[in-house]
């Protein structure tokens, strides 16, 4: 999807393309791929390189062309197996030409049109236009670990009740977000200081603006590693829980199978098919049952005390 977004009350849409306006391609088609490369003129390298998913937070300079990628939080994995991740988003810009690019749908990039509007913000220049974007990013971070934290309190609660193998993958997926999370940040928290080291922009990069960005972004990060250092020890809690269950169930097998021996043991001395002046007796058979009772009882009786059952 294609959208050319004009300063007005905020970022208002347009329905064709104006110098300096930007525009915003979400999931983009092919005929949105041959606009931006071939009339506005975008390197076709830097668009195959926001196509990859795993592309890391870089920034690069060509032929005038600058090329920025950011990894931003999304809901939903394009694969399904989490339910939180990162997607890269890349801003191409030089001279009048500002394009944003993002191949999966994300629900940062709407609410940032619309926190515009409200705020009534303006795209001054390119550079801290960057920066309010990554600003963005870092409180969907937020946003999104307040989610996290919600499921894991949820799952722990599953879990308190009764051990399932489908509580425990819930637990190790959103695991695997705050691992996603954490790489994603890093490489923004990288970004960050490179966009604020280059050439020829220092002049025009608002100080607070930046400060902003770097205090969200640290927030975010720190947060992320506090709750992925709670989920592991909480993994390794219940790792613990379950081999510990596991031993009590096999030493209480143990101790029925120690307990039930010894009358069969009794039991096979007696019929063994050898002269052992038993036939003479009527009441053979009521002494090895009472005699394997009191075994029985005994033997149970030493387990109790030891706590075995």
């Amino acid at each position: 999807m294609r959208t050319f977004l004009i300063n007005g009350t905020g970022l208002v849409p347009t329905d064709k393309w104006e110098p300096n306006c930007w525009v915003c391609l979400t999931q983009p088609n092919q005929s949105d791929k041959d606009y931006v490369t071939k009339t506005l003129g975008v390197p076709l390298s830097f668009y195959e390189d926001i196509e990859d998913i795993d592309e890391r937070p870089r920034v690069e300079v060509e032929d005038g062309w600058c090329f920025i990628l950011m990894r931003i939080p999304c809901k939903e994995d394009p694969d399904g197996w989490v339910p939180f991740t990162t997607i890269p988003l890349g801003i191409i810009f030089k001279d009048d030409v500002f394009v944003s690019v993002c191949f999966y749908q994300n629900e940062l990039i709407p609410d940032f049109i619309n926190y515009s509007r409200r705020k009534n913000i303006q795209r001054t220049d390119n550079i801290n236009f960057v920066f309010r974007l990554l600003l963005s990013s870092s409180v969907w971070f937020l946003k999104y670990l307040k989610q996290i934290n919600y499921r894991t309190k949820i799952a722990e609660k599953e879990l308190e009740n009764s051990i399932r193998n489908e509580d425990l993958q819930t637990l190790l997926k959103l695991e695997k977000c705050l691992v996603y999370f954490t790489t994603s940040l890093r490489g923004n928290d990288i970004l960050t200081h490179r966009l604020k080291n280059l050439r020829n922009t220092k002049e025009l990069i608002d100080p607070d603006l930046v400060e902003d960005v770097e205090i969200e972004s640290k927030q975010a990060l720190e947060s992320t590693n506090i709750n992925s250092d709670i989920l592991s020890s909480m993994m390794d809690a219940y790792a613990s829980l379950i081999s510990n269950n596991l031993n009590v169930v096999m030493k209480r097998l143990t101790t029925i199978s120690v307990v039930l021996m010894f009358p069969t043991l009794i039991a096979s001395f007696f019929g063994m098919n050898l002269e052992s002046g038993t036939t003479i007796f009527n009441a053979v058979f009521m002494i090895v049952v009472i005699l394997s009772l009191v075994v029985t009882a005994a033997i149970t009786y030493v387990f109790v005390r030891k706590s075995w059952f």
